[in-house]
């Protein structure tokens, strides 16, 4: 889930509770390029006002003029049903009036009863760092929740929609300095699970990013730890070899699809030197170091150098390669605040 699907689960809940009724829509599958991809939310209240993204906003407005003309979320007595399918972009003359390019096409589901209180536990779950898996019964409409893994994927079928909620990135950040203060804000924006590690007392004692997980392990005690996957990042920005160092010992051997250290050219030279001697780290292992942290963008202050650093992680997790991280300006900017 998303940082704007959460915006949508909490403004949901909101509404229900103010006494509106409310249409949740859920992208189920998408064929072709589709603005947004499957399990992305949106909701539509009784009166048409609308929260959240599932295209570039023609279909949202369809989804509203329905809602206002009563063609969804009707009152009546029968046993109406409670989850409608509704398919986009079927032809060519509609997937150019919704604005689905390259002919694409999206099938959504229409919950026209949300439960509150299913919606108020996934939403506890999710603040709590749960991955969880909510399954709505397309016959019911009632929604079950479970635990989920990071390996779960979307299920849609003719009998349910499982769709995955909370964080499925995590960020180890070792060093709890003012550049890391900056970088777990920004990360949690992204939506990732942020962990901090400082064996050092006088970081830890003024810490304050809330909704992070700060530890006090040893750098190298704690990579191991935090198990990595391919959806971890690790960032090393204590700029103290003994920490940094250790933390990067381990980090470069798991399957993290990103590590970087904080340090100028010359310094990650001399890293990847110690590393290379003392720990037999493999030219292969040593390549996966990302140094200087973040991309060049001229970067002085530490919330710029937050932005660099995640700017490079969304890259690499993307597969994408920039050519700017062979064109560095002479001056170094980044690199000269990395060595204050």
């Amino acid at each position: 889930m998303d940082s704007a699907d959460l915006q949508v689960l909490r403004t949901a809940i909101d509404w229900l509770l103010a006494g509106h009724r409310v249409m949740l829509v859920t992208v189920a599958a998408t064929w072709g390029s589709a603005p947004r991809p499957p399990g992305a939310w949106a909701a539509v209240r009784d009166d048409g006002v609308l929260i959240g993204s599932v295209s570039g906003g023609c279909i949202e407005d369809d989804l509203v003029q329905r809602v206002r003309e009563g063609k969804l979320l009707q009152e009546t007595d029968s046993h109406r049903d409670t989850v409608e399918i509704l398919a986009y972009g079927i032809t060519r003359e509609e997937a150019a009036r919704f604005g689905l390019p390259c002919g694409g096409t999206l099938h959504l589901v229409i919950e026209t009863t949300p439960d509150v209180q299913t919606l108020q536990q996934l939403l506890e779950r999710t603040q709590k760092g749960q991955l969880t898996a909510r399954t709505l019964d397309l016959a019911t409409g009632q929604a079950t929740l479970a635990d989920a893994t990071a390996n779960d994927t979307l299920i849609w079928n003719e009998q349910q929609l499982t769709t995955l909620h909370g964080p499925q990135l995590r960020l180890l950040i070792i060093g709890a300095g003012q550049i890391a203060t900056y970088l777990a804000s920004m990360a949690q924006a992204l939506d990732y699970a942020v962990i901090v590690c400082d064996p050092r007392e006088e970081y830890r004692a003024a810490w304050q990013v809330a909704g992070t997980q700060l530890i006090m392990e040893m750098p190298d005690d704690a990579v191991l730890a935090l198990n990595a996957d391919s959806r971890t990042a690790i960032v090393a920005l204590t700029h103290d070899p003994k920490l940094d160092d250790m933390a990067l010992l381990e980090a470069l051997k798991s399957p993290a699809f990103y590590v970087g250290a904080l340090g100028s050219r010359v310094t990650t030279a001399k890293r990847k030197e110690r590393l290379r001697q003392y720990f037999d780290l493999s030219q292969e292992e040593l390549d996966r170091l990302h140094g200087p942290v973040g991309l060049p963008i001229g970067s002085r202050t530490p919330a710029e150098i937050a932005v660099s650093i995640l700017a490079e992680m969304i890259a690499v997790r993307h597969g994408m390669q920039h050519p700017i991280r062979e064109h560095k300006t002479s001056t170094e900017n980044h690199a000269q605040y990395n060595e204050q």
